[in-house]
């Protein structure tokens, strides 16, 4: 159960505010609002919210395969602090993916804070180097992903507006559940009474009427070689 409220897979893929719809093609648009996942979990990185962004790429790195998992099926990595030159101009973008599936890069930068409007600027800009250096023929438009730690969301619209390059704000959180949810849930206290309680035969009731659950295990991540 807790396993179910803590990945919401479904309610988190494309809740995002981006500007998709503007800058792509209706179908793939509709395709790059599933790669796009709000919030991010990034339980497994046992970092604390004052982590600052380098430690958060650096655990990401350390934990790719779980990092790959988080983002979804079919993501891969390319690399990290990918470097373009432009002009004798030196730029390092934070990370960089391709998807398998979807057939395009997906260029994805790191905030730690709020989101600031310059960020998109330059997400933008890393998306058209990724368009113009590394995209093949066949490839779908790259996007980009700006995963910050908070975002006020009519300010992310306005950023996004006319920026010309497809891109989606997201958060993330290293709860496994959101406050919210975690709040809803009972303290250790009420866990042990409730715990008590149904150990009592009177509270077991018909062994006949019990309902068998399975462990549905993760999919594991895939890493592009």
């Amino acid at each position: 159960m807790l396993n179910q409220i803590k990945n919401r897979t479904l309610e988190r893929t494309g809740a995002a505010p981006s500007n998709f719809s503007a800058e792509l093609e209706p179908a793939d648009s509709d395709l790059a609002r599933e790669i796009a996942k709000d919030p991010y979990v990034f339980d497994f990185l046992e970092l604390t919210a004052e982590a600052a962004e380098r430690d958060l790429e650096q655990a990401l790195m350390e934990r790719i395969v779980d990092t790959l998992r988080e983002l979804g099926t079919g993501f891969a990595f390319v690399g990290r602090q990918v470097h373009f030159d432009v002009a004798g101009d030196d730029f390092y973008l934070d990370l960089l993916f391709f998807h398998i599936e979807q057939l395009r890069y997906v260029v994805i930068e790191l905030k730690t804070g709020k989101f600031q409007p310059d960020h998109a600027g330059k997400l933008g800009f890393y998306v058209s180097l990724v368009d113009d250096r590394l995209r093949r023929e066949a490839h779908a438009p790259t996007v980009g992903i700006l995963i910050c730690g908070d975002r006020n969301d009519h300010t992310v619209r306005y950023a996004l507006g006319r920026s010309g390059s497809p891109m989606a704000v997201l958060t993330y959180t290293y709860d496994s559940l959101p406050p919210s949810e975690k709040n809803a849930l009972p303290d250790a206290d009420e866990l042990a009474s409730a715990l008590t309680g149904i150990s009592r035969p009177s509270a077991l009731g018909n062994p006949r009427s019990w309902a068998g659950v399975s462990d549905r295990r993760p999919s594991n991540g895939r890493a592009w070689g």
